[in-house]
């Protein structure tokens, strides 16, 4: 009997050292940010109270945390979703026995705060990870990540807030940690920028040729009501001298009899304002002035049929690299090649461009603003346009532009578009596969 009750004491002893250290460790240190995140964000301290399990028998303790929160996009759009990644970086105390803790028994959780532009907490949890630790010694870090969708345009202001950390050792039981003084201060700010709408803007002739002098039907729509609208020849780039304003209907559109005398006009552009804006403009539409023949001539016609502006891809599923877990890094790949024909032989260029969601799997997300190219564009040989290939950097949900032509007197051809993939995943990305859609639009 006495040796039962030695036995109980002894037991009790190693799980008020256990949850005692446990209780104390909620306020401990933090892992890396996600690789190449950018932010602007700084540490921060506060006041805490963490509640140990009831078994361990020790009181609340109160104690100063530093906590840092960063996100994968310090200027996202409204609609974008963002990843918050909450650390703690300095404990509010060190293990206070000499009993050792075994590796991976506590995983946190936990939430932060938005303020200013939009309001609301955003969930986050981190990995069941963390390294054995010595009796007396300092708790490891440990770090929990989650997301929001961006719903206000304007400055949006990240804080810490409550935290839990739930430990697997022996039993399991749950050590909350509050905020004394809530909100606790602003260590992250995104500014969030308005959906730029897209420009549906369209500009149709009555017909693609005409002699000098004749007047030719524009009609435009998808402008802004009531609005004027400038009609003008184009050569190429340039504008010529045949042109006119007009004011757009209730309903945006509008039908201008542009008078066409200049030989160079090879097309008819629209757009509002002062200038040529391809925001607000349309076009331009491929028009051809026919010089009539002299007297006591004959005229031999041939025609060359105009074709369309196409795409094709050589296939719809790329593999990138593996990365390690804590380790994280590049995962590489290549886009599948995708080959653009324009046989349309009028003035207008093209713009090739891909936009890409958040890769999600069972573990998580990563960001689409962790997905980055390098583009490369090459036209075949005797094709009339020059093929620019886009900036390397990010592609986002946003979008990015991966190759595109100019306008110009003529245009087309054949290209072949090629580009560098590479996924950025933060280091303690959950082991897993994770998915994004690349979406290529050309226009």
């Amino acid at each position: 009997m006495a040796l039962t009750r030695s036995r109980a004491a002894a037991r009790r002893r190693r799980w008020t050292a256990v949850l005692g250290a446990t209780a104390l460790a909620v306020a401990g240190g933090a892992l890396a940010a996600p690789a190449g995140a950018t932010t602007t964000s700084q540490p921060v301290e506060f006041q805490t109270r963490c509640v140990p399990p009831p078994i361990a028998g020790i009181p609340p303790i109160t104690g100063s945390t530093t906590a840092e929160i960063t996100v994968d996009k310090a200027s996202p759009k409204v609609g974008e979703t963002v990843t918050v990644t909450y650390t703690i970086t300095k404990p509010a105390a060190s293990n206070p026995v000499d009993l050792a803790l075994p590796a991976d028994i506590m995983t946190p959780s936990g939430k932060v705060v938005l303020g200013g532009a939009q309001s609301g907490a955003v969930t986050v949890n981190g990995p069941k990870k963390n390294p054995p630790v010595p009796g007396k010694g300092s708790f490891p870090a440990f770090s929990m990540t989650g997301t929001f969708t961006v719903t206000q345009a304007g400055s949006i202001t990240l804080s810490p807030g409550d935290y839990n950390i739930h430990t697997s050792y022996l039993m399991e039981l749950d050590t909350p940690c509050t905020v004394l003084t809530p909100p606790a201060p602003v260590s992250e700010t995104v500014v969030a920028s308005p959906v730029t709408s897209p420009n549906t803007r369209a500009l149709a002739l009555d017909t693609a040729s005409g002699d000098p002098g004749v007047r030719v039907t524009a009609n435009g729509s998808g402008f802004t009501p009531l609005t004027e609208v400038t009609v003008v020849g184009r050569a190429g780039a340039a504008e010529t001298a045949d042109r006119m304003t007009v004011t757009t209907d209730s309903e945006g559109s509008f039908a201008a009899r542009l008078k066409v005398n200049d030989v160079a006009t090879t097309g008819i552009a629209a757009y509002e304002g002062a200038a040529w804006d391809p925001d607000k403009g349309a076009g331009p539409a491929a028009y051809k002035v026919v010089v009539p023949a002299p007297p006591n001539s004959q005229t031999i016609t041939a025609a060359v049929t105009a074709g369309e502006l196409s795409m094709t891809q050589a296939g719809d599923a790329v593999q990138l690299s593996s990365v390690d877990f804590g380790q994280g890094g590049a995962a590489t790949g290549d886009l599948r090649t995708v080959t653009v024909k324009d046989f349309r032989g009028g003035p207008a260029g093209w713009s090739l461009t891909g936009k890409v969601t958040d890769f999600t799997g069972t573990g998580g997300s990563i960001g689409a603003g962790n997905l980055s190219w390098t583009p490369a564009c090459t036209a075949k040989a005797g094709s009339p346009s020059a093929c620019a290939a886009g900036s390397s950097g990010p592609v986002g949900s946003g979008g990015a532009t991966l190759a595109s032509t100019p306008n110009g007197a003529l245009t087309g051809g054949e290209f072949t578009i090629d580009a560098g993939l590479s996924l950025d995943v933060p280091a303690f990305t959950a082991p897993g596969s994770y998915a994004g859609v690349l979406t290529l639009t050309l226009s």
